[in-house]
């Protein structure tokens, strides 16, 4: 059974797979052992309460019960921007227009901007290429929700989420090595890291002051902007779905979309109920259900049957233990 639980230190080797794994431009899941150390012991303190709620980093594993392999990582951080920027580009329109010769003309600029602060922010959604089928993705990407459902004081009125730009199959990165390269005379890789591992002031340093006029780009870097790389499009879909709508923020290197929803809009949020656990030896649905603990501290999730009868959920035993629920717990459901 897949089960998306809590991570922790326990988890390095798990977590560094994935991020190998992630290629290039995943900005959360760095190929840095340190950084990701430090990243779980983060978790193991958001999930025990340990840290004020806004400086909480809570990452997710999605487990195969029965034989202990970890395929993929979803994360949720309360708040960004507080102690770093959160830095974008904004991708604006603009109209000018000149009566005197009949000319009306539509233009775009980027400008670097630092509009999220404070904001919840789902990330890091990744999966091994041969669980992204069969309902997993979804599984893990809407166990982030469920989190946020479990006690939404502890995250903010406005959720968002940052898509990986558009790469080549050879890795190379249009935006990047057209755009971007210009400000920041690094590998791509090396600014990457920096994003994660320093106060981001040398995009503040390097960054450009002055709007930049998408017409004036070449082709290759125009075409990617607010597009989503490959591996993404599932992705978005799934945010999509959730009710996320891109809000005119891009990355500033790859070029991404910037996606964002109201905490208490989000459908899983929305729609999940609480209701008191009655075990059953076989439970008979149609369909199965999205079922988590109703607790961030416990925090547990899995899709499995589930029969809803008034303010009661019947669930099976092996849901039960993998949940580690009994009878009376309250647990939340997205039938």
């Amino acid at each position: 059974m897949l089960v998306v639980r809590p991570a922790g230190p326990a988890d390095l080797d798990h977590l560094l797979e994935l991020a190998i794994l992630s290629g290039p431009g995943f900005t959360s899941l760095p190929e840095d052992p340190d950084q990701l150390s430090e990243r779980l012991d983060v978790s193991r303190d958001s999930f025990q309460g340990a840290l004020a709620p806004q400086e909480r980093w809570y990452t997710l594993m999605l487990e195969e019960s029965d034989t202990g392999d970890v395929d993929g990582v979803g994360s949720v951080k309360a708040a960004v921007g507080l102690k770093r920027p959160f830095f974008s580009l904004r991708l604006s329109n603009h109209t000018q227009s000149s009566p005197s010769v009949g000319v009306r003309l539509e233009h775009q600029t980027l400008a670097l901007v630092n509009e999220c602060t404070g904001w919840t922010e789902v990330g890091s959604l990744f999966l091994k290429a041969d669980r992204r089928k069969g309902g997993a993705g979804r599984l893990l990407s809407q166990s982030r929700y469920m989190l946020i459902g479990a006690e939404p004081e502890l995250f903010a009125e406005t959720v968002l989420a940052e898509l990986r730009g558009v790469f080549t199959p050879d890795g190379a990165c249009p935006f990047w090595d057209h755009v971007a390269h210009k400000f920041f005379p690094m590998e791509f890789d090396d600014a990457d890291r920096m994003t994660g591992s320093t106060d981001k002031q040398f995009i503040l340093d390097l960054a450009p002051r002055h709007p930049i006029y998408v017409e004036l780009l070449p082709e290759p870097a125009r075409a990617v902007i607010a597009k989503v790389h490959p591996q993404g499009v599932p992705a978005m879909a799934l945010l999509e779905s959730e009710g996320f709508r891109p809000n005119g923020l891009v990355d500033i290197f790859d070029a991404g979309p910037t996606v964002t929803c109201q905490r208490d809009n989000i459908r899983t949020v929305r729609d999940a109920r609480p209701l008191t656990v009655r075990i059953e030896a076989e439970v008979e649905a149609e369909l199965p259900a999205l079922i988590s603990t109703a607790g961030v501290a416990d925090f547990r999730a899995v899709r499995q049957k589930a029969v809803i009868d008034g303010d009661t959920a019947l669930i099976g035993r092996d849901a039960a233990e993998a949940l580690k629920v009994k009878a009376g717990d309250v647990v939340r459901v997205k039938s």
